[in-house]
């Protein structure tokens, strides 16, 4: 089952991939690892960062994928972004955090979300 929803993920994080690409984003990173947590998508919008978190389900029958972004993940994805930018020396970037949401394969970009 942890394989499934790992391959699941990674399909996910692939359609969201595609999507931003579609949208103009360019994509900085994957699959960034910090001490705090990890990000899927690091993109920029114009001179925006924006942190990108992807929650892909087939239903809703154990909740909306946003409601998987609870509060101490948000935490967790706001210290790697923190540590991201001091590496990459972009702390003076305008930043932002969005999720991206697939469910039974449509997507739902939620911008500037936490």
């Amino acid at each position: 089952m942890k394989q499934f929803n790992h391959a699941k993920g990674v399909l996910g994080e692939q359609i969201a991939l595609d999507y931003l690409k579609k949208k103009k984003y360019k994509i900085l990173d994957r699959n960034v690892k910090g001490f705090a947590g990890e990000i899927d998508i690091v993109a920029q919008q114009g001179s925006t960062i924006v942190f990108v978190e992807v929650k892909s389900r087939s239903s809703a029958g154990f909740g909306l994928p946003r409601e998987a972004v609870t509060d101490k993940k948000q935490h967790k994805i706001r210290y790697a972004a923190i540590e991201y930018l001091k590496k990459k020396k972009l702390l003076s970037s305008p930043v932002r955090f969005d999720v991206i949401e697939i469910l039974d394969e449509k997507i739902n970009h939620l911008e500037n979300c936490f």
